[in-house]
């Protein structure tokens, strides 16, 4: 066991350091996961709540409309596999097996010791998370992405399966939502997926990564309860040039033998436009997407996206990052004197 708590506690130190330390540190990243999954310490079972030093309450919380949430989200996307992994094909299958439902369960349970009182998921997430909140007095919160669909009827048919599933908050899966607008579509059917919500009586909020979502709501008087909007620098090694950019690219990749080329490596092509833009927005934003999927260390993104108007932060979250992510985001949180956008949540 000694072996295995010196193997974790080893990593969580790496991932503090890894924006200055270089490519060897994530292979030792992506063998400490293989070798929990063949040892078996991702099978363990909680037996007792798990400790941490950090003090209870902490962690800010903030509200949309009258949920109170933690000011930092853990993401689904390394329970579910649809992690981004660039060029690494095996990533989705390495987190995945890691990540079992008994690892799921001691992570949550982790991070709302820590403070952390919500998650962000896909649907397809929802048995892990029902399972645990029926087995915990304290439930977590669920803030669900849902595909938007241009039908009314079957577009409430999801948001009440969805609502009747138990999520605390909707917002439109922003994929669904670039693709949307991608092909030139409107912002009725995102009024319309905003009124469906909240006639079930849920926040609603709009996902996307590219601006033009939220530019097109705020012009179209379409009425978000919030913001579900990518941001990250763009000073890390994988980031596109910028004259390479165009509007969408995360929805497709570019030419392989083009190594400037777009390749599942940028989620925010204009993080200076994205700040300014968001402060003259009055709805809660949620950040994501904030380390550009691990390319840039939580140290170093979550001041950033604070910093630059994010009212709450969504970081996917192995068990062995939780306490230093908390840690990182309550250190961070009081010193932001510098903040333009007053905090909308």
């Amino acid at each position: 066991m000694a072996d295995k708590t010196d193997r974790r506690c080893f990593l969580a130190r790496g991932v503090l350091g890894a924006a200055g330390i270089g490519a060897a540190y994530s292979s030792i990243e992506e063998k400490v996961l293989a070798a929990a999954i063949e040892d078996g310490s991702a099978q363990t079972t909680q037996t007792e709540k798990p400790k941490t030093d950090i003090p209870p309450g902490s962690l800010p919380c903030g509200k949309i409309c009258d949920v109170s949430l933690s000011r930092l989200f853990i993401g689904g996307n390394l329970i579910g596999g649809w992690a981004h992994s660039r060029d690494l094909m095996y990533a989705s299958k390495l987190f995945t097996s890691y990540n079992t439902e008994a690892k799921v369960i001691e992570t949550l349970e982790l991070c709302q010791v820590c403070g952390i009182n919500t998650i962000q998921i896909d649907p397809r997430c929802w048995d892990v998370v029902l399972k645990y909140n029926e087995n915990h007095d304290t439930k977590i919160q669920t803030m669900v992405c849902i595909p938007l669909i241009q039908d009314k009827a079957k577009m409430a048919e999801e948001v009440k399966r969805q609502v009747d599933m138990g999520a605390t908050l909707l917002y439109s899966h922003g994929g669904t939502t670039d693709s949307h607008m991608m092909r030139g579509g409107t912002t009725d059917a995102i009024g319309q997926m905003v009124d469906l919500i909240k006639a079930e009586g849920v926040p609603a909020g709009v996902g996307g990564h590219s601006l033009n979502m939220p530019m097109a709501c705020e012009k179209d008087k379409v009425d978000p309860d919030f913001y579900v909007k990518t941001f990250h620098a763009d000073r890390y090694w994988s980031a596109t040039p910028e004259e390479k950019r165009k509007d969408y690219d995360w929805m497709r990749r570019g030419d392989p033998s083009d190594h400037d080329a777009p390749y599942d490596n940028m989620w925010c092509n204009n993080p200076e436009e994205t700040a300014a833009f968001m402060e003259t927005v009055e709805k809660p934003w949620v950040a994501f997407k904030v380390m550009a999927a691990g390319a840039i260390t939580p140290r170093l993104a979550f001041p950033h996206a604070y910093r630059h108007g994010a009212d709450f932060v969504i970081a996917g979250m192995f068990d062995f990052q939780v306490e230093t992510d908390v840690k990182i985001a309550v250190d961070a949180l009081p010193k932001l004197s510098n903040r333009k956008r007053p905090w909308r949540a």
